[in-house]
Parts: C-alpha cells; structure tokens; sequence
C-alpha cells in the first residue's frame, strides 16, 4: 500500500478510535437527562448504572472474539463490521424510550466501539515492520485519550443547544463517514495466504518481515464462497437490500413511534404492544425483528464461513468470565462495598467460566485464543497494561473528587483540573511511540511509569491547599499524565512484537482488556480501600457534625487511593523494565483470512 494511503487509513481507523472513547465519558454528562428520557426519575440514579455497565459489558465482553474474527478477516472489514455496530447502536440509543432498548443501544456501542481499538493496533502491525510501528502505535494511543478529553467537551456544547439524543445521532452521522472513508481508503481483498503451519519461529528483527506476506502463486487459491451466475448474484444483492432497508426502516419507526402515527386510531395499532410496554413487543416492532432474521438467514452463507473458523464456545466462555467481572465491580455502590448486589452470583459464575474456558482451551483442535499467541514477554506486557488502568483510574476519578472537597472549584472547575493530566497522557503516547525508533520497550515503558509513580507518590500528599496551588498542581499531573502515556505504545508493542502475525488481533485485544480490567477492578479496590481510611478517622472525630474534621476525613480517603496508584505505577514499571531494550520479531506463516465477505 502506497505510504499516503496507508497513513490516511490509520488516521481514519485512529479517528473512529477517537470517536468510541468520546463515547464512554459523554454519558457522564448527560446521564440525568437519559434518565428521564426513559422514564427514571433521579432519586433512582442505582437504576441507570446498566447504561454506564452496559458499555463497559460490550467493550470488554467481546473483544477477544472480535480480535480473533480481525486475525481471519481483512483488518479493515473489521473497522467496517464495528463501525456499523456501532452507528446501529447510536441509533437504537437515541430513539430509546425505556431502559431496556437504552441499555441494549449501549451495549451494541460497546462492541462496535471496543473492537475498533485491536483491529485498528493490528493494522499497525501490518502495514508498519517492527521497527517502525512505535509512532504508529503512539498515535492510536495519543487519540484514544485524546477522545477522553474532547468527550465532555463536545457532549456539552451539544446539550447547550439540543438534547441528550442528539449526541447519539451526532455519532450516528460520525460513524457513517468514518464508514465510508475506511471503505475508500482499504484495499479490495488480501492476497492469498499458505495455510498454516504449526512452527513457531523466533527471528530477528527485519525492516520487512512481520508485514510482508508470501505473494499468491497461480494455483493458489483464496477460501471463498462458491459464486453463482452473475444474475443470480445480482438479484441476491437486490433481495439483501430490500430485506436490510425494510427491516432497519421498520425498526426505526417502532422505536421513534412518530406522534402523528401513533395518535392515529388506524395508523397507531402497528404501534399498539402485543404485552407490556416495549415497542419491540408491537405488530411494527416483531415485523422488524423477522425481517432483520430473514436478511441473516439469507447472508448465512457469507458469515457462517468465518464463525465456523471461530471458537465460538470459547468465545462464550470469555464473554462469561469477563462479563461476570465487569458487572460484579462496575455495579457496585463503593460507599457501601466492593463487590456489587450481583457479584454473590456473578464471580462464582465468572470462576467456572474460567475453569471451563482454561480446559477447553487446551482441548480445542482451534481456540479462540491461538496457542502461544502469549509468550513470556506478552504475558509481562499484559500485567503492565493491568497496572496502567489501576494507575490510571486512581486519577481519573479522585483528582475531581480532592477539588470539589475544596470551596475554589465547583463540577465544571474540578474537570477542567483533571483536563491538565488528560491532555498530557496523549503526548506522552506520541512521545512514548516516537521514542522506540531509539530506545526498547522496557526502558519506555519502565521510565514512564516510574515518572507516573513519583507523581502519584507526592499526589498522595496533597492536602486542599495543595490542590488549589495551581503551578505546582498542574507540574505533577504533567508528569504523571506524560508518564502513563509513555508506557501505552511500549506496552502494545511488546505484544505485538511477542506474538505470531497470525494472530496479532487476539494479541492487540488482550491488551486493551487487560488495561479496561484493570481500571474496573482497581477503582472498585482502591475506592473501597480509601473509604476504609475515611470510616476510620471519621470514626476518630469527637463532634460527627464538624464539617471540616469530615472533609479532612475526606482527604485521607483521596491521599490513599493516590498512594494505592503510585503502588500500581511502581509495580508496573519494574514489569515493564523486564521486557528488555531489544525486539524480538516472531516469524510465522499467516493463516489465510477470507477476503470473499
């Protein structure tokens, strides 16, 4: 691929990346007004915690599975398939009007906006050899927290003039363009791969070996679907659409319910509920559901193919065992307790989804997650990634919560303290990824987090006079923010580097889960921890109504959770620093992806 077309395609896919993490803190924002959009009054905010979980649920839950279905496909058909999981899920978000169509319209934005983050990192790894991908992976690293920062920011200028709904719908037409760029921009099909083999072969590194693919001989054939006649195909092509347009069409109005429809006595019994109150339960909305069961029946033989490549129990087992984690931690009141009302269930589930999935893999003739695709070295990558989300969420969430105990910063002042460290984590991505063209990833990586640890160290003695000094204040979360950025391209390029090229999507994955466990379960840890020290010296105080004796309680609570994180950070880089200043390239022949679908 010619060096503009291929950076064009990156700064796409980055893009898109962009726009998913914008996604997941512009709820925060409008997440009083979803409420009542469907019917929650705000005295009932535990209610609306499956919105936030939803996303995290399909973020997380999925994404080995989508990681592995980028190893067999082309990478872009990927970004294709999640963008439009994604705009579909925009869409349903933005014409909910009950909680459990909002909740279902999430979960479809976690997964589109989830698996574009590996599929996009396991573009890097193709179109870049080992020595050139650090910027690259800088630079998907640097938009991805860049989208964390522009998230609040775009989601308020939008409900300063509009509803909660029209960030949805913003997203919807986002992701169409995204779509079409991405489709322009990619190459029509792959060329033909050998099967392949079972050697695994350590190399090392070439300026051409991890992105080079053995060039199609004339009897080589590529795994595609038998085609039919040229007429046939063109009526199948005519009846998909049809199938796709009705379906989508009919879905739309069940779910808008147009005023002038509904209210009418003959055109309003399509929209009348067969039980309940759910439009999906409505003549229009089961219309919509059959029509959109037909058109996967008929486009059965383009998908089937892959799925049957895919460990699909497998995947199930992991959609189990992660989904079990995420709502046993991410539903959880952190005043009252660590593990959420469903967490007794959950993780007792979660644990035999785990048992079964670690004997099943070593059973499987093809495991979704391919054998050896984690050697030491990627293993190593994947702790230091779990650590960076334990490091990272303990900023994230208790910098805006040390400035509100404070009488200087109101909600809007708070976030634009935590803006300082926001803006610095992208740049130190860009220089962390900048960097390996010259230095390993462990002396990166390692020398970040040691730079985050140091910071977060003297966080954990700020008091709130400390916070309101502003110079001092925004040179610590600099450091700290620069820091945790350097280590996020080392880290992925560790994995890359350790893993086959086959399956350099399930590798890209396991990354980015490791990082969003590590920020679920930290803050759940670190919060319950901090609340234990606030209990215990509020339990100190001789008069329960002074006020500030409780806000000094309040400080403790956000000096430990601070000190909790530079643990984390500090952990994280003696990892980091084990995974060597040399790469070393593995050279595997590729598995052959199907390029028909």
């Amino acid at each position: 691929m010619p060096s503009s077309r291929r950076h064009a395609l990156l700064a796409t896919a980055s893009v898109a990346v962009a726009l998913a993490a914008a996604d997941t803190y512009v709820v925060v924002l409008a997440l009083t007004d979803m409420m009542a959009g469907v019917g929650i009054g705000v005295d009932a905010l535990q209610r609306a915690t499956p919105i936030i979980s939803g996303f995290l649920l399909g973020y997380i839950a999925v994404l080995p599975l989508i990681g592995r279905l980028s190893d067999l496909l082309d990478r872009r058909r990927v970004l294709l398939g999640c963008l439009v999981v994604f705009v579909v899920g925009s869409a349903v978000t933005a014409l909910a009007t009950d909680l459990g169509i909002l909740v279902g319209g999430r979960v479809l934005q976690g997964i589109g906006g989830g698996g574009l983050v590996p599929a996009t990192l396991a573009l890097v790894a193709d179109l870049w050899p080992p020595d050139r991908r650090g910027t690259p992976l800088g630079v998907v690293g640097a938009v991805q927290e860049l989208g964390s920062v522009l998230g609040p920011v775009l989601g308020a200028v939008i409900l300063a003039w509009s509803g909660w709904r029209a960030i949805f719908w913003a997203n919807v037409v986002a992701g169409l363009i995204l779509y079409a760029a991405v489709r322009a921009l990619g190459p029509r099909s792959l060329p033909a791969l050998p099967p392949l083999t079972s050697s695994v072969q350590k190399a090392a590194p070439s300026a051409t070996s991890s992105v080079q693919k053995m060039p199609p001989s004339p009897t080589s054939s590529v795994q595609k679907m038998p085609e039919a006649g040229p007429g046939s195909g063109r009526t199948r092509r005519v009846v998909v659409w049809v199938l796709a347009v009705l379906g989508l069409g009919l879905g739309w109005l069940g779910l808008a319910r147009p005023e002038a429809l509904v209210s009418d006595v003959t055109l309003g019994v399509p929209f009348v509920p067969f039980v309940g109150a759910s439009p999906l339960l409505t003549p229009i909305g089961v219309s919509a559901l059959m029509l959109l069961l037909l058109l996967a029946a008929v486009t059965a033989s383009r998908w089937w193919a892959v799925l049957r490549r895919v460990d699909l129990l497998g995947a199930l087992l992991v959609a189990i065992a992660l989904g079990s984690l995420v709502l046993t931690f991410a539903s959880s009141d952190p005043e009252k307790e660590v593990v959420g009302p469903w967490g007794l269930a959950l993780l007792p589930l979660g644990a035999v989804a785990l048992a079964v999935l670690l004997w099943w893999h070593g059973h499987a003739t093809d495991p979704l997650i391919p054998r050896r695709v984690v050697g030491q070295r990627g293993l190593r990558s994947l702790f230091v990634s779990l650590l960076v989300g334990a490091a990272l969420v303990a900023v994230v969430v208790d910098v805006p919560v040390l400035a509100r105990l404070t009488d200087a910063y109101d909600e809007t002042g708070a976030a634009l303290v935590l803006v300082r460290f926001l803006l610095a984590v992208p740049v130190g991505a860009l220089v962390g990824g900048w960097s390996l063209r010259r230095l390993g990833d462990g002396a990166v990586a390692g020398f970040g987090l040691l730079m985050a640890a140091a910071g977060l160290l003297a966080m954990s003695g700020w008091t709130l006079d400390s916070i309101q000094d502003a110079v001092p204040t925004t040179l610590v979360l600099i450091v700290v923010g620069l820091g945790m950025g350097l280590a996020l391209a080392p880290v992925n390029n560790a994995a890359l580097a350790d893993s086959p090229e086959h399956a350099h999507g399930v590798a890209s994955a396991l990354v980015v889960v490791a990082r969003m466990v590590g920020m679920v379960v930290g803050l759940a840890l670190l919060t319950s921890i901090g609340l234990n020290r606030y209990f215990e010296a509020a339990r100190r105080i001789p008069d329960p109504l002074a006020t500030d004796a409780l806000v000094a309680a309040g400080v403790v609570q956000v000096q430990t959770v601070f000190l909790g994180g530079a643990v984390a950070a500090l952990l994280g880089a003696v990892i980091a620093f084990t995974l060597g200043s040399r790469r070393v390239a593995v050279k595997v022949v590729d598995e052959p992806r199907f390029v028909g679908l």
